[in-house]
């Protein structure tokens, strides 16, 4: 079975709509012709799976459909290069994404995060929070320390971050490549990396570029499916809300998206 999109025609195309009307969501006239009505059955079928509502069948469709045994290919890994992703980073030292890029590419690839909007979105990441592409610690802030008070003392005590009180606010600050914070955070991702309570007695190694490539690809994970919507309706404040909580680095993001966007489509 082939990637079946609207304007698809065949066999294949007639066993789409057949399963998708036994399932009660009826195309219409099953006649081949992948047309808006089976369009719009396949995405009401997604968004009942908690798919990407994207009305394209892939391997992920495929298999909640029961096409287990004939799935659609994968998608292709977007060839991102150092030059590309260069562009995407004009102020950043080309050492640095030479050196940390190859660990974050492969993080993505082995949570299957490998289509180009989320990989982009990935990498936008990096811009928005760490510009450097290296792993670094959250600085002292007005948002994070109180006037005259101990470093990070505001986050000591922040229920929403699993926080216990002192010193669990410079313990657990940010940091990585996706700023990584608070007590819960570093527990549940470290979790998902295979750290258990590793990262929690050592909240440093977050910042060891394969770890901080591992968390951030753990992180984009977690939201794959919400962020995947927002970029498919364009909505990039929408995205970066999603990882950040706001809309801070917003422009970093966005500038980075975009230019990644341009050049894979000049390259394909």
């Amino acid at each position: 079975m082939n990637v079946l999109r609207e304007g698809a025609a065949g066999p294949d195309v007639s066993r789409l709509q057949s399963r998708l009307a036994e399932l009660g969501f009826p195309p219409g006239t099953i006649d081949g012709s992948f047309g808006p009505g089976t369009e719009a059955a396949l995405v009401a079928f997604q968004r009942s799976e908690g798919l990407l509502a994207d009305g394209v069948l892939g391997p992920r469709t495929a298999k909640a459909l029961g096409f287990a045994e004939d799935l659609p290919p994968a998608e292709p890994m977007p060839a991102i290069t150092v030059s590309i992703v260069a562009k995407m980073f004009p102020v950043t030292p080309l050492d640095h994404i030479q050196r940390n890029l190859p660990a974050v590419l492969a993080a993505l690839r082995a949570r299957d995060l490998a289509a180009a909007p989320i990989m982009l979105a990935a990498l936008a990441t990096i811009r928005a929070e760490t510009e450097g592409f290296v792993p670094v610690s959250e600085g002292v802030s007005r948002y994070n320390t109180s006037p005259g008070g101990r470093p990070f003392d505001l986050y000591d005590n922040r229920r929403d971050l699993g926080n216990q009180g002192p010193p669990d606010g410079a313990n657990f600050r940010g940091r990585g490549f996706i700023q990584l914070t608070g007590r819960a955070n570093y527990a549940k991702y470290g979790a998902m990396i295979g750290l258990e309570n590793r990262l929690v007695a050592s909240p440093d190694e977050a910042n060891d570029p394969t770890i901080a490539a591992q968390l951030l690809a753990a992180f984009i994970f977690a939201q794959e499916i919400p962020i995947k919507t927002a970029l498919l309706a364009g909505d990039l404040a929408a995205a970066r809300r999603l990882v950040n909580g706001g809309a801070h680095g917003l422009d970093r993001f966005s500038e980075a998206y975009r230019v990644g966007k341009e050049l894979l489509a000049l390259n394909a």
